[in-house]
């Protein structure tokens, strides 16, 4: 933790031998960053999908007990970017290793090393060659008889290995020891009862796109954009309206879908999930807007709240 969090300590009692510090997840898309973090908290937070690069920005999950406190810090996929929204999730990706106490690297047990995992081990160690790396072969429930990582450990030797599955929870709490083990000393910087840095109008926008991915194919999870345009609490309810973006008009059909079917399914199922983090009834009004090519333009980008970082910004 940088002197420049100092601004998040809190001063509340706990025990001198307490430990706290970010622990940046990493890896390649859809390698089961989010379904990880949700599984160590106990409850979702991160949105989690099948289709890759889902995550799209750093959003802390926050894991606290008596004697530790941890910021899991859910990063999106390190890629090769091909547009200015890839850039964007690459520079989230690896400025999250410079501020990071422990590194977990997750790979997908499954699949051979990837050119982009050499990336990714060149990457760690060109920006935090002194902190510990925590090398999760993930999915390792999906693998049938007895399989070979020599391959995946030499593109970090000095990475400790685990074998787990973040879906059935396999291995996990060993995995979550050794994070604590590795942590320095330190304060609460969170209340105890918060999981999340992020407050309820990006969750709710999160969860919709989360349906929308769910619901949609081909290009469309990755065109998608949403924008919470009213949020309020009235009446025992909360009213959410929220625009869901695409880059085509031939996508703005598909999600809307004959008749209306598909945005309605994604609203009856987005307002269930968000009533169940809420806690009271949801009223949810989607609509669906053409946004040409937003993802490669950084002004349009900006309008639907992705800010791509100045280049000698970390």
């Amino acid at each position: 933790m940088s002197d420049n969090d100092s601004s998040l300590y809190l001063e509340e009692d706990f025990p001198e031998h307490h430990r706290s510090g970010v622990v940046a997840v990493v890896g390649r898309p859809n390698a089961g960053k989010s379904t990880l973090i949700n599984t160590l908290l106990g409850q979702k937070i991160a949105i989690a999908t099948p289709k890759p690069q889902t995550t799209r920005r750093r959003q802390l999950g926050i894991y606290t007990t008596p004697d530790v406190q941890i910021l899991f810090t859910d990063t999106p996929g390190v890629h090769q970017p091909h547009n200015k929204l890839g850039e964007y999730m690459l520079k989230h990706a690896t400025g999250a290793l410079q501020d990071a106490d422990v590194i977990l690297w997750l790979m997908d047990a499954t699949q051979p090393p990837h050119q982009v995992d050499q990336m990714i081990a060149d990457t760690i160690e060109g920006a935090a060659s002194q902190t510990p790396v925590l090398l999760a072969l993930n999915k390792v429930d999906l693998l049938q008889g007895v399989h070979d990582f020599s391959a995946h450990l030499a593109l970090l030797p000095r990475a400790e290995l685990f074998k787990i599955s973040a879906l059935t929870g396999y291995q996990t709490d060993a995995l979550l020891a050794r994070v604590i083990d590795l942590l320095p000393l330190g304060p609460r910087y969170y209340p105890t009862e918060q999981v999340s840095d992020q407050n309820m109008r990006f969750i709710a926008a999160e969860i919709i796109r989360e349906k929308v991915i769910l619901n949609t194919e081909k290009e469309i999870p990755y065109s998608v954009a949403v924008e919470i345009d009213g949020y309020k609490e009235e009446d025992n309810r909360t009213v959410i309206s929220a625009i869901i973006y695409v880059e085509r008009d031939s996508q703005k059909g598909i999600v809307v879908g004959k008749g209306g079917a598909k945005i309605k399914e994604i609203g009856t199922q987005a307002r269930r999930e968000i009533a169940e983090q809420v806690g009271t009834p949801v009223h949810l009004d989607l609509r669906v807007k053409v946004l040409k090519d937003w993802r490669d333009n950084e002004a349009l980008m900006r309008r639907v709240g992705y800010r791509l970082p100045k280049k000698d910004e970390d």
